[in-house]
């Protein structure tokens, strides 16, 4: 399993960026996809999940903020980030997780998102 992750760069602190993460099969396939995120000196935390039957779930930082959506006929999972704080800079991930027998997690490269006061 690939998962492609774009969308990144600089913006200032209150702009807006829109994450993608394509997988290369179908991500109805799995379990659930996720995007975390890790800031310098910091551990690599979930931001947002969205499950299989659509269900969501946000961090308590970013809720009303980061919005996680999907195209499934694009095998792509999207991040949209609004309201960027300088503490939202970060390499973001995207992850991947399928439950056959035992769980599998997959990994993509990251993107990284800078947010400038």
């Amino acid at each position: 399993v690939q998962l492609q992750a774009s969308g990144g760069g600089l913006v200032q602190a209150g702009g807006s960026l829109r994450l993608s993460c394509a997988a290369s099969r179908s991500i109805l396939s799995f379990s659930s996809m996720a995007w975390y995120r890790q800031g310098p000196g910091n551990q690599r935390d979930l931001v947002a999940v969205i499950t299989r039957s659509g269900n969501t779930n946000y961090t308590g930082s970013v809720k009303g903020r980061f919005t996680i959506s999907r195209d499934n006929a694009k095998n792509t999972v999207y991040l949209q980030v609004n309201s960027l704080k300088p503490e939202d800079t970060a390499v973001y991930y995207c992850n991947a997780v399928e439950v056959i027998g035992v769980l599998h997690a997959y990994w993509g490269q990251g993107t990284e998102v800078t947010v400038s006061s």
